[in-house]
């Protein structure tokens, strides 16, 4: 099968947003670079309306400039070992592939082979969500991931001690990396679901929420998280630019959530809210 490639440079802001747009038109494997992404697409799934379209939109915004060519055979593992690079938040965690040595000076070691998948720990938001994390209590506790990725914020809450952990993701690429990844930390028991909040209908009630995703999903659907919040259950959002906190905020104290911290790097932010 032959894929399609299109060397997208872009502004940096961009790169994930571009990814997610081009997931849901057909890509299925992207690599982030300095100058912006490679996205990959099966050829006889590529439809170059709906392709332009995205581009358009962005075009400006993301002072974007593309090259396109085509891969016979391409090996994904390979490419995107090629610019991966293990991560660290300061002497706590340390985000690394099977092919990096451990480091045994950190708390909390992480092993993630993407695979295309969103969520290395790379980009800002996930780095983020991962640094709130440290500062919240998770031993003994429930967790639920939204939009899970490569699975990094559950596996980071199964390092921090939760006993109960759910995840999902609405891409089947996302879902079968993130049950590798689960495995390659020893979460056997945890298996990654796929759909959105409404079609898995997660039970509840947990002690933390966690969401990863944009802007208008989190407001879109943040009534849902308040339901399957427990009482003092903790709200992680992340996924959006600083500028966005106030409509967040707004939002969550409408449905009785206190805003308890905020972190901000590179322009975007994540964000705790309480149950009170």
């Amino acid at each position: 099968m032959e894929y399609l490639e299109f060397k997208i440079s872009c502004s940096q802001e961009f790169s994930e947003i571009l990814m997610a747009e081009l997931s849901e038109i057909g890509f299925d494997s992207f690599l982030e670079t300095d100058n912006g992404v490679d996205a990959y697409i099966q050829e006889d799934l590529f439809d170059r309306v709906t392709f332009q379209e995205v581009i358009d939109r962005y075009q400006e915004l993301a002072s974007i400039s593309l090259i396109e060519g085509k891969m016979p055979k391409v090996n994904w593992n390979e490419e995107w070992e090629k610019h991966y690079d293990p991560i660290s938040i300061g002497s706590e965690v340390y985000v690394r592939a099977s092919f990096h040595a451990p480091r045994e000076d950190v708390n909390y070691d992480i092993l993630i082979n993407p695979k295309m998948s969103f969520g290395t720990g790379h980009h800002a938001t996930t780095y983020l969500m991962l640094s709130h994390q440290l500062e919240v209590p998770h031993e003994g506790k429930s967790m639920i991931d939204i939009g899970s990725g490569t699975g990094i914020l559950a596996i980071m809450a199964y390092k921090l001690g939760a006993t109960h952990i759910e995840a999902f993701d609405i891409d089947n690429w996302c879902v079968e990396n993130g049950n590798e990844n689960f495995a390659l930390n020893g979460m056997e028991n945890v298996k990654m679901g796929h759909g959105t909040i409404r079609e898995v209908k997660p039970k509840g009630p947990f002690d933390i929420v966690m969401a990863n995703i944009n802007k208008n999903v989190l407001l879109d659907e943040m009534e849902v998280y308040m339901s399957l919040m427990k009482p003092d259950a903790k709200l992680f959002l992340s996924g959006f630019y600083a500028h966005d906190i106030p409509d967040l905020q707004s939002q969550a104290e409408s449905l009785g959530l206190q805003l308890l911290s905020q972190k901000i790097k590179d322009n975007w932010a994540a964000i705790v809210f309480e149950k009170v």
